[in-house]
């Protein structure tokens, strides 16, 4: 039997009500902050990545799916949203428009990682972006949003964590630091951070090795070290939150795994999840439309897992979708029968009702069970090409009525 390839899976009809339950939140909580729906395509140019991502990032170095399309280009498959859409903001001259730009996304992404409990290879996220201001009040609102929306889900045991990252500048003193620090305690470090120490020394803070991390806890934090523009930016972000009464708590050795964060950085987790607890996050990249060849623009996003979401959301209660009319026919035999039952359903949706055609051959006895099954309001018997029986499955009544008068009789909604 031939499976679907490990770190995959099928979203199945019964889980569909809660996928749309959560882009229902989305569309309602960022559409009416102005944030308008874009989708970007599910694979990009591979330098898109690497100059936007980081080359020295995790995701660029191991967990990209790339291939050769045939004709000597590299493509990626989008392992994240954010630069996608900053390429997109640059290719169509979005920077003409009133600025910011909000946008908002609902997308699948693709990363070759080992899969765990709410963590796929193939895995999707809702994602928010604003690109074109560089106010505190725009981060403190993203944050707040996010938080809106993991609130509507009942997304349980959250906690929002909060830093700042400065300035390049400011951090590239700060990484030569670190550097060093990291360089005096070497050998109580675990391979793969002594490994990377030059290529992404801050990644050190989220190492789970215990020698590492009784290292880290004395090393220095750049929240100290944020010039004073940095520091007066971040102290706003933290008064909004306080002013509408977002909790959060300083995290100085927070790290995202994306070279592009500038300034503010967030992430959210949850309790309910146990060890791997992130929800979603995102921060500042004040210098990622730059970098990919547009002008200087600032911008901050997030982005929030759907499987996280749903795994630290309760179950929430639904109904089985309205059935308005089911469509049978008294004689199987009858070609005339057929014709009219198709019609009649075809005519029934057309009129805005939910109309299911009896597709099976099922017996009359058959067909009416399974009307009870799928909760179904009235079930046309039809008979022949002009005549039928149109049965209240509520009351048991029934009426025998002309072909043509099925429709209008249900759209009444009068007791038989």
């Amino acid at each position: 039997m031939i499976q679907a390839p490990k770190g995959t899976y099928d979203v199945l009809p019964q889980e569909v009500e809660r996928r749309r339950v959560l882009t229902g939140h989305a569309e309602r909580i960022l559409g009416a902050a102005g944030y308008q729906r874009i989708e970007t395509p599910a694979f990009e140019a591979t330098e898109l990545f690497a100059r936007g991502v980081g080359e020295a990032t995790d995701i660029v170095q191991k967990e990209m799916y790339s291939f050769d399309d045939g004709g000597g280009r590299s493509l990626t498959l989008r392992p994240e949203g954010t630069a996608p859409v900053c390429r997109a903001y640059i290719e169509h001259g979005m920077h003409k428009l009133p600025q910011p730009v909000k946008l908002w996304y609902l997308s699948s992404f693709f990363r070759a990682e080992n899969p765990q409990r709410g963590r796929y290879r193939q895995f999707w996220q809702v994602g928010a972006e604003v690109i074109g201001c560089a106010t505190p009040e725009t981060d403190a609102e993203l944050i707040v949003l996010l938080a809106e929306l993991l609130e509507a889900m009942g997304v349980r045991g959250t906690r929002l964590r909060l830093a700042s990252l400065g300035q390049p500048e400011t951090r590239g003193a700060y990484r030569d630091e670190l550097v060093a620090y990291l360089r005096a305690h070497e050998s109580e470090l675990s391979d793969e951070v002594r490994g990377r120490i030059e290529l992404n020394p801050m990644r050190a803070f989220d190492s789970s090795d215990p020698g590492t991390r009784a290292v880290m806890a004395g090393a220095p934090k750049l929240l100290d070290r944020l010039s004073p523009d940095d520091a007066e930016h971040f102290a706003h972000v933290r008064s909004l939150l306080d002013a509408t009464g977002v909790v959060y708590e300083l995290d100085p050795t927070l790290v995202r795994g994306l070279d592009y964060y500038t300034r503010t950085l967030f992430e959210f987790s949850s309790d309910a999840l146990g060890a791997q607890s992130g929800v979603g996050g995102g921060g500042r990249y004040d210098r990622l439309i730059e970098q990919l060849g547009g002008q200087p623009t600032p911008g901050i996003g997030w982005a929030a897992g759907l499987e996280r979401i749903l795994l630290a959301a309760p179950e929430p209660p639904t109904a089985p979708d309205a059935v308005d009319l089911l469509v049978t026919v008294a004689d199987r035999e009858s070609r005339e029968a057929h014709l009219a039952a198709f019609v009649i359903a075809r005519e029934a949706r057309r009129a805005g009702l939910a109309a299911q055609l009896e597709l099976t051959g099922r017996s009359l006895k058959s067909a009416l069970k399974h009307a009870d099954r799928i909760q179904a309001r009235y079930v046309a018997i039809v008979n022949d090409r002009d005549q039928a029986t149109l049965k209240d499955m509520t009351s048991g009544e029934q009426k025998e009525l002309g072909a043509a008068a099925v429709i209008p009789e249900v759209l009444r909604g009068d007791r038989l």
